[in-house]
């Protein structure tokens, strides 16, 4: 693994040691609102790089930063619900319950 990268687990970990404290005492509600704000976000950043169209690099750099402001989001509201995303995960991962594709 590249020296840059990180695993899901130790992701919420990071965000877990960081915020934790904040973002239960916000609650999910609050949290939740934040979460949003930051899909509209990313809603916005995939509109200005579709395919075929060529984005500049900042409208690029823009769209990874919003992929990974809703993932630290999505990782708040799974702690303060003491959900383990990596855990969770196995819905994908288990080739006995993967099954088909949705349209």
């Amino acid at each position: 693994m590249a020296e840059n990268q990180v695993t899901i687990a130790d992701f919420q970990k990071l965000i877990r040691d960081r915020y934790y404290k904040t973002d239960s005492a916000r609650g999910t509600a609050g949290t939740f609102m934040w979460f949003i704000e930051e899909v509209g976000e990313l809603s916005t950043a995939l509109q200005n790089n579709l395919p075929g169209k060529a984005p500049t690099p900042a409208e690029r750099a823009n769209l990874e930063e919003e992929f990974a402001d809703v993932l630290a989001w999505m990782c708040t509201l799974a702690n303060i619900h003491g959900v383990d995303i990596s855990k969770a995960l196995v819905k994908y991962t288990d080739p006995e319950r993967v099954k088909g594709v949705k349209d």
